[in-house]
């Protein structure tokens, strides 16, 4: 049988050299001398159908992250692998925060990221139900300098894997079908690249998922019985899932430049 913990231990099996949790404080002192923008692989641990690896909405992130680290002079943190999951919890294995939580916990982070000298924050998000939590979250930081009247000191900013640059065009050229909303063929396939050992299968019925809205954990469980939105996972295999990493690799070392360059208007007032 294979746990959680058989994932966490093979936990980089494609990308362990370059992985933040083998970081030194010597080696963050160096790096922040070059560079004041750190990447936090961003998700959740839920149900993923009867397939997909729990940890499939912070995997993908930190997938991508760590595997754009190999080719790109960037820093990857920990991996903030429980998000907001509370229609999940319906299913075994979810685990879940409340908003309040969340939004207090990814202040946290950053205020203590800030307080070493980063001053760019860049969420790689794998779960769609944080995005309105995590922008809340950022809400609440600026809130804090803005009613203090002085600068924040630092930016965040938030980026969906799938919506980094060409990722989106491949994915609907691999899965013209059935790509669905959950527990997708391309966030199954890219932890199938990393994760060749855990590749589980499964006859789905109906082959392609049903579609719908999103409440509370009772009625997602009644709704879609096998816990896919709109897909057929059955369509992903290894070879697409890497295809799928190596183009948000390209993407994120190019949106995190971007982002890393942007100008700081309050900087070049003082100087």
């Amino acid at each position: 049988m294979i746990v959680l913990e058989d994932i966490l231990r093979d936990r980089g099996s494609r990308y362990a050299a370059s992985a933040g949790i083998v970081r030194t404080r010597a080696e963050i002192e160096a790096f922040l001398k070059r560079s004041r923008t750190i990447v936090i692989p961003i998700g959740s641990n839920e149900q993923h159908g009867p397939t997909g690896l729990l940890g499939t909405d912070w995997l993908c992130p930190e997938i991508i992250a760590h595997e754009a680290q190999k080719s790109g002079d960037i820093l990857v943190g920990p991996t903030f692998n429980i998000g907001m999951a509370q229609h999940h919890l319906g299913f075994p294995g979810t685990i879940s925060l409340r908003p309040s939580t969340f939004i207090a916990a990814i202040g946290d982070w950053c205020r203590s990221l800030a307080g070493h000298g980063f001053e760019r924050i860049y969420f790689l998000n794998g779960h769609g139900g944080n995005v309105a939590t995590i922008e809340a979250a950022f809400s609440e930081l600026y809130a804090e300098a803005s009613f203090a009247g002085r600068p924040r000191g630092f930016a965040c900013k938030l980026k969906n894997w799938w919506e980094l640059r060409g990722v989106m065009a491949l994915a609907n050229r691999q899965f013209p079908t059935g790509h669905g909303s959950h527990a997708t063929p391309s966030e199954i396939a890219v932890t199938q690249w990393a994760y060749p050992d855990h590749i589980k299968t499964a006859a789905y019925a109906p082959q392609i998922a049903p579609t719908g809205p999103i409440r509370e954990a009772m009625d997602f469980r009644a709704r879609y019985p096998d816990g896919r939105m709109g897909s057929d996972p059955a369509q992903a295999s290894p070879e697409k899932g890497g295809e799928l990493v190596r183009a948000a690799a390209e993407g994120l070392l190019a949106d995190v430049a971007d982002f890393s360059a942007e100008a700081a208007p309050l900087a070049r007032a003082a100087e």
